[in-house]
């Protein structure tokens, strides 16, 4: 992610050597002393809360040694924090989690009960993220020199918004980001010139702000070093955006003028800056994008691009063969690893493979501990934790030096802004360390089976959601025999398909009308995240159920077992990924039907829109 650090420099007294050299030296300093760090973390963050009612409910009693705060502090989940959330939600402003106010709600891509969970979040957060922000260019530019001497063009965009009842924003980390004085009013820095100006950025309309961006982009083709988004799926969507719409935008160069079509004033007026009648570049993109393959689109239309700046570690990984497509094989860089309640560390070896990406925890970010996790099988392509530990699992939790190489965990934070011993739901696995600071490689999210963008889809959901469409079919006589699901990245925007066998009882033909019908109660039963990316982002294509002939599940099972499983432990997996078994499944569906409209969603929670 690319966002930049709030800093002093003026532009006259700027040097990027010396700030990279700060920058590294920092690094070196933290992660050689990790565990010292970490207990100094730990005591700030309890001996400032030392009064919060959270603390005193579980009788710390202003202790600041990492043994009491073990032995009296339980690990928790969202759900155990939900009961103070909705109070200061509803506008109680006591110190409850945290001696400093709440100035906001980060809303997580994760869910509860349908809806996205709020995190909170203090001022001086802010703060905290833009020094890691600072870190990730400095660690660039030992692979990657002279990136000083040009521009990103980066799609980045905000998000909806809501208030809670007692006047709290809720919102993404990254909107957050972005609409602060620290983005907004930054002060000159090499590393963050970017083509996409503020006002871009800032447009709430999604079409506006990706043809706007897109177009700054183009006309300062020649300047552009690197290129990215937040995610991979949401860079493959700025390229096949331009891929529908290049006609129009070479116009724009052609002839200086905005499609009238962009109507945001704030748009209109920062692109207008940058945009002048260029019949040449415009000749050039329009001969580039008429040719018949789209191979290598990136080098060819920002020739001088060094690498693709995008999230592809967990289920981002299914993008890796598209970008590769579109890019001409450029390096695929992840640069930091993050979520709204916390940001956590930077990747030191920027260039590397992918699949080979790990992290190293930043020990002054929070404190952190790690629970070790043991999987029971490997059908599933999720690891399943336990929501709720006995106190022999609490007693498993490691500190940060401790942890072994290999071993994989659950990742626990301690924050500044009043989380305690929180469970994150990712799972990671030591791949090395850094000086004393271990090396993370992001295995998974826990219970995810399905995921396109940022949405997060577990089984239990997948289950209740197919239980409540296949009522349809209860008027033909019909039920589901078996279902599994499958994440469809071939399109995009990419979308979840699920496999149908039916047990037709009935003698009425099923219309295509009820089989639709099931794909939108389906979308209506997912979570706000899900539907989010249905009806605002629009980066999460209508879900589609194929129906495969009678049988298709038992040559699943037969497949499964030639592979490996046992006969007697195999249950039907409800996600599918394994290129083989996905090519089975489409090789026997007889037919195929998708989502009619987009579900209904509105910003904030239900219980916001209830009371208003």
């Amino acid at each position: 992610m690319p966002e930049p650090p709030k800093n002093g420099y003026k532009a006259i007294d700027y040097s990027v050597t010396e700030k990279n050299k700060k920058a590294l030296q920092f690094i070196e300093d933290v992660t050689a002393n990790a565990d010292e760090v970490q207990k100094r973390v730990l005591a700030e963050i309890l001996s400032r809360s030392a009064h919060v009612e959270y603390l005193r409910r579980h009788a710390l009693n202003g202790h600041t040694d990492r043994e009491t705060f073990k032995k009296l502090m339980p690990v928790i989940t969202y759900e155990d924090l939900h009961p103070d959330i909705n109070r200061i939600a509803n506008g109680d402003t006591s110190p409850i989690l945290c001696s400093k106010p709440i100035s906001e709600f980060l809303t997580s891509s994760g869910t509860s009960g349908g809806e996205r969970k709020l995190m909170p979040t203090i001022e001086e957060e802010l703060e905290r993220r833009s020094m890691l922000y600072s870190l990730l260019m400095p660690v660039m530019s030992q692979y990657v020199p002279g990136l000083d001497k040009g521009k990103g063009m980066y799609f980045l965009f905000i998000k909806s918004e809501a208030k809670t009842p007692g006047g709290l924003v809720a919102r993404p980390v990254l909107t957050s980001y972005y609409k602060s004085c620290h983005f907004r009013e930054r002060p000159y820095d090499p590393y963050t010139n970017y083509t996409s100006p503020n006002g871009t950025i800032l447009c709430p309309d999604s079409y506006q702000s990706m043809y706007s961006q897109l177009l700054c982009g183009l006309c300062q083709n020649k300047e552009v070093l690197r290129v990215g988004a937040v995610f991979a799926s949401g860079f493959i969507r700025a390229i096949r955006f331009l891929e529908k719409h290049w006609a129009l935008l070479c116009n724009d160069i052609r002839t200086g003028s905005i499609d009238p079509r962009i109507t945001d004033p704030s748009v209109r007026e920062a692109v207008m800056k940058i945009l002048k009648p260029n019949p040449k570049l415009a000749d050039f993109i329009e001969g580039e994008c008429r040719k018949a393959s789209w191979q290598g689109i990136i080098t060819r239309l920002w020739p001088n691009t060094k690498y693709v700046d995008v999230i592809v570690t967990g289920t981002m990984s299914q993008y890796i063969p598209t970008l590769d497509y579109y890019s001409n094989g450029l390096p695929l860089v992840c640069t930091m690893y993050a979520s709204s309640e916390c940001y956590f560390g930077v990747n030191l070896n920027p260039l590397c493979k992918p699949s080979e990406v790990s992290y190293t925890l930043i020990p002054t970010m929070a404190y952190f501990e790690f629970l070790p996790v043991h999987r029971n099988n490997g059908v599933t392509h999720s690891i399943s934790v336990p929501k709720s530990l006995n106190e022999k699992e609490q007693k498993e939790l490691v500190d940060l030096v401790d942890v072994k190489l290999g071993q994989e965990y659950e990742l626990v934070v301690t924050t500044y802004a009043g989380l305690y011993r929180y469970r994150v739901g990712d799972v990671l696995r030591v791949a090395g360390f850094k000086n004393k600071a271990p090396q993370f490689n992001f295995i998974c999210r826990k219970n995810v089976v399905l995921s396109i963008d940022s949405d997060k889809t577990d089984e239990v959901e997948l289950q209740n959601a197919v239980k409540n469409a296949v009522n349809h079919l209860i008027p033909f006589d019909a039920t589901l025999a078996e279902y599994t699901s499958y994440a469809d990245t071939s399109t995009i925007p990419g979308h979840y398909v699920l496999f149908w066998e039916l047990s037709l009882n009935g003698s009425t033909p099923i219309p295509p009308s009820v089989y639709e019908d099931c794909c939108l109660t389906i979308e209506e039963s997912l979570n706000s995240v899900y539907r989010q990316g249905r009806v605002s982002d629009k980066s999460i294509g209508p879900l589609e159920i194929k129906i495969v002939e009678s049988g298709t599940f038992d040559k699943l099972m037969d497949y499964a077992i030639c592979l490996g499983a046992s006969i007697n432990q195999y249950k039907t997996p409800r996600c599918v990924k394994f290129v083989p078994i996905v090519e089975l499944l489409n090789s026997r569906v007889i037919s195929n039907y998708f989502s009619p409209k987009c579900p209904k969603w509105v910003p904030g929670h239900k219980q916001w829109c209830n009371k208003n």
